[in-house]
């Protein structure tokens, strides 16, 4: 291969790589809120970012092949060509043509192991930390295009690896988990106090926060009476008006759908961002497609479990269950932190 072609395929292949970088960091470090508000305003970038956060472990193994692809492609095509350039350069300098081509190679080889790093790994890693997202809503959107091109490949790469980590008692995660413990949560507040990052009043506020009481759940719920729920049918547009209409974001689907085995699904509720995102597609997919499940938890649940439970499935809503197993009210992280952080009420 001449070098008037394998430098500006190198070219195309450093920066292939920091594509798949930048993509794979900015993913991780994007904060996902300011993404799903920005979908819910009708940003399609921000719709395919969080739709690539939600299946995180997909998309950082689509990103791994792509470097993997661009790093074989620099090995197989960069290093040659630019050794062949060089060794008739060092041969002519008096070399024997087997001590040329070695010192060729080395050269080559450390040249492109070089420009790799620092075009290919690290200023696109600086730059999609340094704008998380930014980077994301640049980046989402063509490499989504790339992980649909290759998902069979991904999925079956996926498969194996997920098979392995189950293997060794590590369960597989599709989302980035940003959960903190509350002594971990303490530390951090007493650090930024003793830093005067945050004011005594609250501190103190933070405090009564973390020792949350031991009162169980049927102190805090909403009576089953109170919740707000929707078919499973409803459009996108009338999860929207119910959420209007009773300022909830999270809504209950009324009946518990079906599980394995013919056996009574777990409940669910739907999110008012995905319905507004589904809406600004142009889609009229029913609720039900859009819920996600919500763990039960029984009325004598205290307080600190079960906000270790919502936690642990990632939910901002928990069914409350009576002694014989029927709902008797919804928990929601939302209504509790309120609870706990209004004086009266602590």
């Amino acid at each position: 291969m001449s070098l008037s072609i394998g430098i500006p395929l190198t070219l195309l292949l450093l920066l292939g790589n920091g594509f798949f970088v930048a993509a794979e960091f900015a993913l991780v470090a994007a904060k996902r809120p300011r993404l799903e508000r920005a979908a819910a305003e009708g940003s399609r970038a921000a719709a395919s970012a969080v739709a690539g956060i939600r299946e995180l472990s997909l998309m950082l193994a689509g990103a791994q092949l792509g470097i993997t692809m661009c790093s074989l492609g620099l090995g197989l095509v960069s290093e040659p060509v630019i050794a062949e350039t060089l060794t008739p350069v060092f041969h002519s300098a008096g070399l024997p043509e087997t001590g040329a081509h070695a010192v060729a190679f080395v050269l080559a080889l450390a040249l492109v192991t070089f420009l790799h790093m620092v075009i290919g790994e690290m200023a696109p890693k600086s730059w999609a930390i340094a704008r998380p997202e930014r980077s994301v809503l640049m980046l989402a959107p063509p490499f989504r295009g790339f992980t649909t091109v290759v998902r069979p490949v991904l999925a079956s790469l996926n498969s194996v690896t997920n098979v392995l980590l189950r293997m060794i008692g590590v369960p597989p995660r599709d989302a980035l988990s940003v959960s903190r413990t509350p002594e971990q949560l303490r530390d951090l507040v007493e650090e930024s106090r003793r830093l005067g990052l945050i004011e005594e009043p609250d501190v103190q506020l933070l405090k009564a926060a973390l020792e949350a009481p031991e009162s169980p759940l049927e102190e805090l719920m909403i009576p089953v009476g109170g919740i707000v729920s929707v078919p499973p049918s409803a459009t996108p547009q009338e999860v929207i008006d119910t959420s209007i209409r009773t300022g909830r974001t999270r809504i209950m689907l009324r009946g518990r759908g079906q599980g394995p085995g013919g056996r009574p699904g777990p409940p669910r509720m739907v999110h008012v961002r995905d319905a507004y995102l589904a809406r600004a597609r142009g889609r009229r997919t029913p609720a039900g497609q859009l819920a996600h499940p919500v763990p039960s938890l029984t009325a004598g649940t205290p307080v600190t479990e079960a906000v270790a439970t919502l936690q642990a499935h990632q939910s901002h809503l928990g069914l409350v269950l009576g002694h014989d197993g029927t709902p008797v009210g919804l928990i929601s992280l939302d209504d509790l932190l309120t609870t706990l952080l209004t004086p009266d009420r602590a």
